[in-house]
């Protein structure tokens, strides 16, 4: 089996990206694009990115997480340490990050250190949230193998029983990391394929140096 997709092709025109209008700092240029994007109302979720990671096995891997909170510190998201993901990064904290906003023809490559935070700010988030997906957080060993989808619900309900009327606690083996950029580039795509490409690389006096990149 097989196709040609030769002929896939788009030219992108919507926007520039030049030194001229970009910030010092790269996180007040991520939340400009952030709130445009926003405002745009072309993407269902703007807050989704993609983690890459290096795993266990020496391979690399994506998958799509959601932000959850960003600060001139870092990017924030929730996941159960225990996973595949969450034991990737505890034994190679060096990990990427990227956004693609396909409607804004705009993506976001970021290169930082993960580390767990706070469990005090894990808690707090996780008060926050439904207690369908409290239960969802403790039913799921996830990436791990289950026999069934009938599994994973009789599991559920029995929870719901478990905890009905109960203050569902968070799970110490879920929680978040931060990723920590010491590099950030921002692609906007051009006519000709000549695309903006800048990048922002974290200096040893926590300054930012910033260079044009070839497309």
């Amino acid at each position: 089996m097989q196709k040609d997709l030769g002929n896939y092709r788009k030219s992108y025109e919507k926007s520039s990206l030049t030194e001229e209008v970009i910030s010092d700092n790269p996180m007040e240029l991520f939340q400009k694009w952030f709130y445009e994007v926003e405002a745009s109302d072309g993407v269902d979720e703007p807050n989704a990115m993609t983690v890459s990671t290096i795993g266990l096995d020496g391979f690399p891997k994506n998958r799509v997480v959601l932000l959850k909170k960003y600060t001139f510190e870092g990017f924030i998201f929730y996941t159960n340490y225990e996973s595949e993901k969450g034991r990737a990064i505890t034994q190679n904290p060096h990990v990427c990050i990227s956004f693609f906003w396909p409607n804004m023809e705009r993506q976001i490559i970021i290169k930082g250190r993960a580390e767990k935070i706070a469990e005090n700010l894990s808690d707090g988030y996780f008060e926050s949230r439904p207690d369908g997906s409290k239960l969802g957080a403790i039913v799921s060993n996830q990436s791990e193998v289950v026999p069934s989808r009938d599994y994973l619900e009789k599991k559920l309900k029995d929870l719901e029983k478990e905890y009905e009327n109960k203050e569902i606690e968070r799970p110490k083996y879920w929680g978040g990391f931060i990723v920590k950029p010491v590099s950030i580039e921002f692609w906007q795509g051009r006519p000709n394929r000549l695309h903006d490409r800048i990048r922002y690389s974290l200096q040893a006096n926590y300054d930012w140096k910033i260079e044009r990149l070839a497309p």
